[in-house]
């Protein structure tokens, strides 16, 4: 599997503290890791959380990534950014629980975090906690067990109901300003990770096109 890493402006600041706990829980399941930042509060290249919702979106459409770990202060506003287009389906994760639940009952591919909310002390271990229940097992087996059956029938409801409810993801994306979804694609190593890893060449050839 693997794992893209974005942190939008107000929380770039953690985003090495999150790199070191995420890798340090994935890493040994055999899963790679892309830091797509931001990687500091003053990096040129700033990513609002709409963006972190776009670059998401490119990255799991196009299958350079195959799970996305975002957020920002509150992790509302990135959850719902995400939510915003087809192919993501993400859950806004406080503690070890909420990854556990939402990675058995809803299946899902990408989470966000509440980075400000409550971030103090032992704020390095929850995230471990957190990454290593969002991957300990197989994801969408249900919980409890013995209502697998049902929640596995409500998240191919669920699938049907976005897949007719949204358009392409190439279509949506002309339709916003260019220059909102360029800033999603500025950061300074995403050509690197992107390319190397995009499986959609479409998609490829209009990054390539919003990039100049």
């Amino acid at each position: 599997m693997r794992i893209a890493l974005i942190n939008e402006n107000s929380q770039g600041n953690k985003n090495k503290e999150i790199e070191k706990a995420l890798k340090k829980v994935v890493e040994p399941m055999g899963y790679e890791v892309d830091n797509y930042g931001m990687y500091s509060a003053d990096d040129e290249a700033q990513l609002t959380y709409v963006q972190a919702g776009i670059l998401a979106a490119l990255l799991l459409n196009s299958h350079a990534a195959d799970y996305v770990i975002t957020g920002c202060g509150t992790g509302e506003g990135a959850m719902l950014a995400c939510n915003s287009f087809p192919g993501v389906i993400c859950g806004h994760v406080e503690d070890p629980l909420d990854a556990y639940t939402f990675a058995q009952i809803n299946d899902g591919n990408a989470i966000a975090i509440p980075f400000a909310k409550g971030y103090g002390w032992g704020g390095d271990l929850n995230l471990e906690y957190i990454f290593e229940k969002l991957f300990c097992e197989e994801s969408g087996q249900g919980y409890p067990r013995e209502r697998a059956v049902p929640e596995k029938r409500n998240k191919q409801i669920l699938d049907g109901v976005r897949e007719a409810a949204f358009r392409d993801l190439l279509d949506i994306l002309k339709d916003l300003d260019p220059e909102l979804v360029k800033g999603a694609v500025q950061g300074e190593n995403f050509s690197e990770l992107f390319f190397a890893h995009c499986r959609d060449e479409k998609i490829a050839d209009y990054v390539r096109e919003i990039l100049g």
